[in-house]
């Protein structure tokens, strides 16, 4: 049920109750609800917690104008998913098939040594200059996972049927296009105020050059979620001996913008678009329900869901907070690493994915309820 916090310039819509919504958090969405160039309200999903810029799980718009560390830096993060042609029961060796999906895409900083899929230098020259050099990482980097709360998993529905769900962006060359520009917005004199949400005003030329490469980098991890997923059909050929396909597919991004007709922007920081039966994926964390959904173009919410549980602890506590033996509880039944290098990413750091459901049931409805058998953490 939605709540209504009110603001300097526009009014707050949010999903999450008020009383749940952290201090920091609320001080960045009063911060993004007083500039002049907000329009109508804010919309808040209930997944929503502090980040960078702006709050995670905002959505925003804007008339003529972006802001780029709204958009942040994971340019394009988003997430594909896949109803793949096995059942549960193909799936004998769940240890075996983990190590072959992990022998295949690169996670964390790792890269592939030789490029799946060639970008040509003609294509990436229409980037600025000074990402001239960024070309071989950002070739080698297609088809690789990163790290953070990126994931694949191979999951189970409630007819039994598996699917292939996976979660990355625009890797390196996203978080690079993005400190480019938003460096670019915090220098023009305008902008002395308003720090991480500085603006770029359409029509001029950094508001043109940051559109054109924001476009670019949603291409780019469009692409690397394409090649990853295709590197984990290899796998799992590999693993039952045959060639799967899959009937049922769908893919949304996280961190995007879109353009309307009428000279506004909608940012969606940490939100995936819900239009009227749109198809849509809402993961929980490790070790609980994820989602497939269909939208219900809420106009308040900007025609918008939660991308995810939202996080309860930073990492910093989660790993402060649980030990390895929290991991063993926590994944119980579930093939993945059980060690420090997951900590910050157990379901205890997280949400209770089906209160946050339960809370956004107005923008979207569950179509498949899934759940883990192999979690591949970035």
């Amino acid at each position: 049920m939605m709540e209504i916090l009110k603001g300097e310039q526009v009014p707050i819509y949010t999903w999450a109750p008020i009383h749940s919504i952290e201090s920091e958090a609320i001080d960045q969405l009063k911060s993004v609800a007083a500039l002049p160039w907000v329009y109508d309200h804010v919309a808040v999903m209930p997944d929503v917690h502090a980040g960078k810029g702006a709050t995670i799980g905002t959505v925003i718009a804007s008339l003529n104008s972006l802001m780029p560390s709204a958009v942040g830096v994971d340019i394009a993060c988003g997430m594909n998913a896949y109803k793949v042609s096995i059942n549960v029961d193909s799936l004998k060796d769940l240890h075996a098939v983990r190590e072959a999906i992990e022998a295949k895409v690169p996670v964390g900083f790792k890269s592939h040594e030789t490029p799946v899929k060639k970008i040509s230098k003609e294509d990436f020259f229409f980037l600025p200059k000074d990402l001239q050099d960024k070309h071989d990482t950002a070739e080698r980097q297609i088809g690789t996972l990163g790290g953070g709360n990126h994931f694949i998993e191979i999951s189970v529905d409630e007819n039994n049927d598996v699917w292939v769900m996976l979660h990355s962006g625009s890797r390196n060359i996203g978080k690079t296009i993005a400190d480019y520009h938003i460096n670019i917005a915090k220098s023009l004199p305008e902008n002395a105020h308003y720090g991480d949400l500085a603006r770029l005003i359409v029509g001029t030329d950094e508001f043109e050059n940051y559109w054109h490469d924001l476009q670019w980098a949603q291409r780019y991890a469009t692409l690397n979620r394409e090649w990853i997923a295709r590197l984990v059909f290899d796998a799992l050929d590999e693993c039952i001996g045959g060639s799967i396909g899959y009937n049922y597919h769908t893919s949304c991004h996280h961190n995007f913008v879109e353009r309307t007709n009428n000279g506004v922007f909608i940012t969606r920081k940490g939100a995936i678009a819900a239009y009227d039966n749109e198809r849509g994926i809402i993961p929980g964390s490790m070790g609980t329900a994820s989602f497939i959904t269909i939208g219900h173009s809420n106009e308040n919410a900007w025609f918008s869901a939660s991308h995810g549980a939202g996080r309860k602890m930073s990492r910093g506590q989660a790993k402060r907070t649980f030990t390895e033996e929290d991991a063993e509880k926590q994944l119980r039944g579930i093939e993945s690493k059980k060690d420090k290098t997951v900590l910050d990413e157990l379901p205890g750091a997280y949400k209770d994915i089906n209160d946050v459901m339960e809370q956004q049931a107005e923008l979207v409805s569950p179509i498949f309820t899934l759940h883990q058998l192999i979690s591949i953490k970035g």
